[in-house]
């Protein structure tokens, strides 16, 4: 079994899902694919400092190196912690256990599962579009912008793969959008921080984007896929001014994969197509009533 196999049916036994719902993992991007899956699911991997002596009352996700080098991944429970069922304890004799996670909410006030932000059912629109040539240049905005598959904005440094936390294999790194409510709400706790300061792409008005995490939408004409929420980091705020990483917490909006080319502009509609098969299916699987039809839909509607 690969290392990327290992990571998905480990990840699926301690958040007890049907095997094969954990997709698109590669081998060599096996922690980062699946970190950016479960952030769609309000979870993220926690890194713990020294895995041989991390005592947990509960399950993590333990990591083996082999004397060849190759990993496996397997599920660790318990303080003590040791190997949780047989087929774990035979991958724990093998290797020597070097690194470990713990699978984590993001927002402890939320569930944790496909759909855990809600789902949004209304329109917004485009209030302003934004690109920046480089890492931390000034951003510019547009009334219109031709927009790339796979890529992003023309001109934008994501889409040319030079932005701070560029990465060519990364999932939502293509458009960032951010409510002008939000906006609003930072500048009535005292922070101001303008559209062009917020560094995302598209700034729109009249919609929940955080409900559109793990659904297809349309902006403008342009089909995209909502990955992940767009959280703030100490980057931003260095960038701009204290306070901005505390007043955006789960209000930075969200981070899109664009899957068609097209033009956007000033004004532009955003709506939602409604949730992916493999949100139904989970939230099917947590209710006990998944059937093998539907996880054979599922195998074939992968983004």
């Amino acid at each position: 079994m690969s290392f990327a196999s290992d990571v998905s049916s480990s990840i699926e036994r301690i958040l007890e899902l049907d095997p094969g719902t954990l997709r698109g993992i590669t081998e060599k991007r096996a922690l980062a694919d699946a970190g950016e899956w479960l952030s769609g699911r309000n979870l993220g991997l926690v890194p713990v400092a020294d895995a041989a002596t991390f005592a947990w009352a509960g399950h993590w996700l333990g990591i083996v190196e082999h004397a060849d080098a190759s990993r496996s991944a397997l599920v660790m429970f318990g303080s003590p912690s040791g190997p949780l069922e047989p087929a774990d304890d035979a991958i724990f004799a093998m290797g020597s256990l070097v690194a470990g996670y713990v699978i984590a909410p993001l927002n402890v006030h939320l569930p944790h599962h496909a759909g855990a932000y809600g789902e949004t059912t209304g329109r917004g629109t485009i209030t302003a579009i934004f690109t920046a040539p480089a890492k931390e240049a000034q951003c510019v905005a547009h009334d219109r912008c031709r927009v790339v598959a796979k890529r992003g904005l023309e001109g934008d440094r994501y889409a040319t793969n030079s932005g701070t936390f560029s990465h060519p294999d990364r999932s939502g790194q293509d458009l960032t959008l951010i409510a002008a409510e939000s906006l609003a709400a930072l500048a009535a706790n005292g922070i101001e921080l303008s559209a062009v300061e917020a560094r995302r792409n598209l700034v729109t008005e009249g919609i929940d984007l955080e409900g559109l995490v793990g659904q297809r939408l349309m902006i403008g004409n342009v089909e995209c896929f909502a990955s992940r929420l767009a959280e703030p980091c100490a980057h931003l705020q260095r960038l701009t001014r204290p306070g901005v990483l505390r007043g955006l917490v789960h209000r930075g909006g969200i981070r899109v994969d664009v899957l068609t080319d097209g033009e956007l502009a000033v004004g532009d509609q955003i709506r939602p197509l409604g949730p992916q098969l493999d949100r139904a299916l989970d939230t099917a699987q947590r209710d006990g009533t998944v059937v093998a039809a539907k996880a054979d839909r599922a195998r074939d509607c992968d983004v």
